[in-house]
């Protein structure tokens, strides 16, 4: 699937796989394999923004995949975000919908907005956001419209 259907498409908190279609090198070329892997891993889709213009620069509408975290002792010192434009020539394939009934917490409000957590249910969002702190933090229903809208539509993700 495109870039462009992933966008339209896959709603916030979907684990989205993305591919170049080449195949896996062995694990015995490290180098190669790592080189690999940029082009070819998964995250948790964790933002969308259309296409926006300020001044005279004119950025396109692009989404966002949450890759990794890295750290230790329970603290994240990195966080590891791919951006894709629609343009991108990539392969791209929903592997997973946030369930129905899960609650996403944002951010903050707005278009702006970036999914930080996917709880199981409000009560679990709610306690996450004590101990993490987000004070303009926005929490969003999964709903079955939502996720179930392909499956309506006649189309596997």
């Amino acid at each position: 699937m495109s870039a462009h259907m992933i966008f339209d498409n896959a709603p916030i908190g979907s684990i989205v796989a993305w591919s170049d279609g080449t195949p896996q090198p062995p694990a015995r070329f490290r180098k190669k394999l790592a080189a690999w892997q940029t082009s070819n891993s998964r995250g948790r889709l964790v933002r969308k923004q259309g296409g926006r213009g300020i001044g005279n620069v004119s950025l396109s509408t692009f989404f966002t995949l949450h890759e990794a975290d890295y750290g230790a002792g329970g603290a994240v010192a990195i966080r590891v975000p791919r951006t894709f434009s629609l343009e991108s020539k990539l392969h791209f394939a929903v592997v997973e919908r946030p369930p129905i009934g899960s609650v996403r917490v944002f951010d903050r409000a707005g278009d702006g907005g970036e999914l930080v957590y996917l709880a199981t249910n409000e009560v679990d969002a709610k306690e996450w956001l004590t101990r993490h702190g987000y004070p303009g933090a926005v929490l969003q229903e999964v709903t079955a419209d939502e996720v179930g809208a392909d499956a309506v539509e006649g189309r596997a993700a």
